[in-house]
């Protein structure tokens, strides 16, 4: 687990980085150090006096010299270099110091067990089963590893029996064995969600439901929180735990209890009142009862040996610690303590004052509804029978009043013509070259004068990222006067500049012109003229207009129709008397053809002429 390692004249402290756990190593405790090779980093190895061995890695090889020096000045311990086993034999001594098991090829080591990692061991015939606690933070995990043990001549005891007690002394596994300390039945648990009978043993606790069951090493627990309810009648209990409990896939970091302030209870602990000197110093009696809350946060607190956290002295306008606030889609709330913040419970937020880099309060951009309607709910009330048959009859309105609006809202849009013409956008300035540019303010100045040796200081820094470190040293710079007394020589070379500029006539002329070409747009594209005076009309007359002119023309194509047809037939007579004189006959049936066409094309034409009927009786 990543995190910090601090080293003082007497304490070794180790701080973890995702929970913020502090553990304290004494100078008086340690036995052996070792500055040890890890997978591309060196370490250090620390085995204390009560058997438990501590391993920091994270260290370079030029800085063994260097701890070395620290660990003989001030703890009085050599630390030398633990040589590894490279061969990769499979096969040599397993050997149990404290609580690490060490497999020794010759005489160095190939691998360390630490066995508080081991969370079961079993037994075969000749050989022994190790299975691993999984790490949430590693990529991989080794779950299970397997040693065969051959038989020895020695008929006093079993070898494998031998191994696997020697494991089980040392090994976190859980197992009931003995009493519970203290039971509490049907506990109201948010998440994960249902209820729960929790047993408290010595080593872990046990929360025992309809569908699961959790057995949590006490050792994993984290911190401890008794949270009021904003209605002042609940409290929330909240257990932070590290590594979490599963559910599946899904894992639970903290475990969240509701409990009703009214709701009591009373147990009697399995101890003597000599043992509970012993073992707990008199932070417990025999018996115990008040608040469910109270008696439970007692019993875990002093069981664990966790602080039990409460509410900071922070009270809102409710009166309450509670602030009402929502986690995405979540509503639930958040309560400021002494050294963090914390969320519940959909999904519980831890949040320490020392992981926060900055705050952002803005204002939310929430959406209101506005009630069109109320109505008495009270089932006391006469109306109440009838609920049913008036809230139907009530939607019914409700959808046609719905209706009624879209169709007048479709109409409306519908009719609604905009005649006004758009509003031309104005167009962008001219930029003059001739115009002299304004001055710079100190600061940059200043800043275009330090920025060479800003960038040198911070080689990698961004555009944006020197312009805010050089406004933090412009903040701290003291003597100001010199780059003040630049800008205001700057600011007075303008002001002349620019009285010289508006003299020489810079920028009227271009104005002026551009007036005058928008005055003539105005006029040619101006809607009042075209619209007002005796040539407008509304829409019905044009229409009518537009019909009467459409006959018009159509009378006019149709006589000039006729007077071709007309002049047609004159020519066609014309032809036909020299064929009379010449002799050639036209076929009758062909005339007939012809006199049908003219007669379909032209109804509306006069009697034909005394020449066409006497080409007709010949």
């Amino acid at each position: 687990t990543p995190g910090r390692l601090k080293l003082t004249d007497q304490h070794l402290i180790f701080k973890n980085q995702k929970t913020g756990k502090v553990e304290q190593i004494s100078a008086s405790d340690m036995e052996m150090v070792n500055y040890q090779k890890f997978i591309g980093t060196w370490g250090l190895r620390i085995f204390l006096k009560n058997g438990t061995l501590h391993r920091f890695k994270g260290f370079k090889e030029s800085e063994q010299e260097k701890i070395a020096k620290f660990f003989s000045a001030n703890y009085k311990k050599d630390m030398l270099e633990k040589e590894l086993s490279l061969k990769g034999w499979n096969w040599g001594t397993a050997r149990f110091n404290g609580s690490v098991l060490s497999f020794d090829v010759g005489h160095h080591t190939a691998f360390e067990i630490p066995l508080y990692d081991v969370s079961q061991c079993n037994t075969g015939k000749n050989e022994v089963t190790l299975e691993f606690h999984q790490n949430d933070d590693a990529p991989v995990s080794l779950m299970e590893m397997r040693f065969h043990i051959p038989v020895s001549d020695s008929v006093d005891q079993d070898p494998v029996e031998a191994f696997h007690q020697q494991v089980m002394d040392k090994a976190s596994v859980i197992s009931v064995s003995g009493d519970a300390i203290a039971i509490f039945r049907e506990i109201h648990c948010l998440t994960p969600r249902g209820r729960y009978d929790i047993k408290i043993f010595q080593t872990f606790f046990q929360l025992h439901g309809k569908t699961f069951d959790y057995k949590i090493p006490m050792s994993t627990v984290l911190r401890l929180f008794l949270l009021p309810h904003k209605d002042n009648r609940q409290m929330f209990f909240v257990v932070s735990l590290d590594p979490p409990i599963k559910q599946g896939q899904t894992r639970y970091h903290y475990l969240v209890l509701l409990f009703n302030q009214e709701e009591e209870t009373s147990i009697e602990l399995p101890f003597t009142e000599k043992e509970l000197k012993e073992k707990y110093e008199d932070k417990l009696t025999k018996e115990l009862s008040g608040p469910t809350f109270e008696v439970l946060g007692k019993v875990m607190k002093v069981i664990i040996n966790r602080k039990l956290t409460g509410p900071g002295r922070f009270t809102g306008h409710t009166g309450t610690p509670a602030i009402s606030c929502s986690f995405k889609a979540a509503a639930g709330y958040l309560y400021p303590l002494e050294r963090g913040f914390i969320y519940v419970h959909k999904p519980p937020i831890h949040i320490r004052f020392e992981e926060i880099a900055s705050l952002n309060f803005a204002r939310g951009g929430g959406s209101t509804s506005d009630v069109a309607e109320e109505y008495d709910s009270n089932p006391n009330s006469s109306d109440s029978e009838n609920s049913d048959a008036s809230a139907a009859s009530h939607k019914k309105e409700k959808k046609d009043k719905e209706k009624k609006e879209k169709k007048e809202k479709k109409s409306k849009s519908a009719k609604t013509i905009s005649e006004k013409p758009r509003k031309q956008r104005k167009s962008k300035k001219e930029r003059d070259e001739n115009k002299p540019k304004r001055p710079p303010s100190a600061f940059m100045l200043w800043l275009n004068s330090a920025r060479d040796s800003i960038k040198a200081d911070n080689p990698g820094l961004s555009i944006t990222d020197i312009a805010k470190k050089g406004g933090e040293m412009w903040r701290e710079l003291k003597d100001k006067s010199e780059w003040e007394a630049k800008a205001a020589k700057a600011k007075k070379d303008y002001t002349a500049s620019m009285k010289e500029y508006q003299t020489s006539g810079g920028g009227k002329e271009k104005t002026k012109e551009k007036k005058i070409e928008n005055k003539k747009e105005t006029k040619k594209d101006s809607p009042s003229k075209q619209m007002s005076g005796s040539g407008f009309k509304s829409k019905e007359y044009i229409s009518d207009d537009d019909s009467s002119s459409d006959e018009s023309k159509k009378s006019a194509k149709e006589k000039s129709d006729n007077e071709s047809e007309v002049e047609k037939n004159k020519k066609k007579k014309t032809e036909k008397r020299p064929t009379e004189d010449t002799g050639k006959k036209a076929p009758k049936k062909m005339k007939r053809d012809q006199s049908d066409e003219s007669d379909e094309e032209e109804p509306a034409l006069s009697t034909p002429s005394s020449s066409e009927d006497e080409s007709k009786s010949d």
